[in-house]
């Protein structure tokens, strides 16, 4: 029997190592699996010339786009990326930020003003912090390396905000160690974290303001999903559900092997104790797939989006996705 070749680009993640390998087959499908690192790249080449046939996806942007009904791609429910936010919150030390609602009214510092990552923290501190948005002056550029703005991938709020585009020979980590910007979040750590003397968390405790936020919510905050180019899905919908259930096949291999004692598989010297804990707090699925499971926090990002005007009004996040009967539940 022949089988259908798929190109599929995404991160060289633990949970997808089984698919890229070739551990785990798709029914029907001879995969191309592409490990990109970088996961900016994968979106552009996704959304500007069609490079592959599946590919990871910002869900921000994923949402924003097709809630908008402008983007060629739908999503299947995997979501390969998922990051606790607290602790990327990052601050001048002498700007006098102590608690979130002293980020009112300052400078602050994100990546892409669209970024998943910004979506989450933004929701959080308006919602668990009361911090007033609205008061804050954005400062928009590369975090440890200078970035040239790029409009073709560039989304907007809805309304005007106050956000100024930093010179493409400037990186944020130097203007908030210099104190330019009062803080900064986003997905890269600065490093001036480690290497500066002025920059700090917000939360120095955040590990455990991270696990309170999901013993409250049940959310591991979801940063990418899948998607599929539309054209293909509506000629072979059975592509969906093959690669769907794989991805759950490879992310449970993923599991298997963490767990294998006989020697760690990764260089962390506390594994299984890190382990324990995650089984402890997240139980017997820590990383689920599918709508059902991940209904209350995408409906939750969703109105994130909405309260931040990238969208007018919320989508059941049911229509954004496949549908695909996940037989593993």
């Amino acid at each position: 029997m022949t089988r259908f070749p798929v190109t599929m680009a995404c991160g060289p993640y633990d949970r997808m190592e089984a698919l890229a390998q070739g551990f785990v087959q798709p029914e029907g499908i001879a995969l191309r699996y592409l490990p990109i690192q970088s996961p900016p790249e994968i979106f552009a080449r996704m959304i500007k010339t069609n490079s592959f046939d599946v590919s990871e996806m910002s869900l921000a942007h994923y949402m924003i786009m097709r809630s908008r009904g402008e983007f060629p791609f739908i999503a299947l429910p995997v979501f390969p990326s998922r990051v606790f936010r607290h602790s990327y919150i990052f601050i001048n030390k002498n700007a006098g930020i102590k608690t979130p609602r002293d980020l009112e009214g300052k400078r602050v510092g994100v990546q892409e003003y669209r970024q998943t990552a910004g979506v989450w923290v933004r929701g959080i501190l308006r919602q668990d912090y009361g911090v007033d948005l609205d008061t804050i002056n954005w400062v928009e550029g590369g975090v440890n390396e200078p970035r040239p703005p790029d409009d073709e991938m560039d989304l907007r709020p809805m309304q005007d905000v106050s956000l100024e585009i930093i010179p493409g020979d400037r990186t944020l980590n130097d203007m908030l160690e210099s104190g330019e910007i009062d803080a900064y979040f986003g997905a890269r750590r600065p490093a001036a974290l480690d290497k500066g003397r002025n920059v700090t968390r917000l939360f120095p405790d955040y590990r455990e303001r991270e696990k309170d936020f999901y013993q409250r919510t049940g959310f591991h905050p979801i940063m990418h999903t899948l998607v599929m180019r539309e054209d293909l899905f509506n000629e072979h919908p059975w592509i969906a559900e093959s690669l769907y259930k794989a991805c759950e096949e490879s992310k449970k291999w993923a599991l298997k092997q963490m767990r294998f004692s006989g020697a760690q598989r990764t260089m962390l010297p506390w594994l299984y104790d890190e382990i324990s804990e995650m089984d402890a707090l997240m139980g017997a699925n820590p990383w689920p797939y599918g709508v059902p499971a991940n209904k209350a926090i995408l409906t939750a990002f969703m109105g994130y989006l909405v309260d931040q005007k990238f969208l007018p009004q919320a989508k059941p996040v049911e229509e954004l996705f496949a549908p695909i009967v996940d037989w593993t539940e």
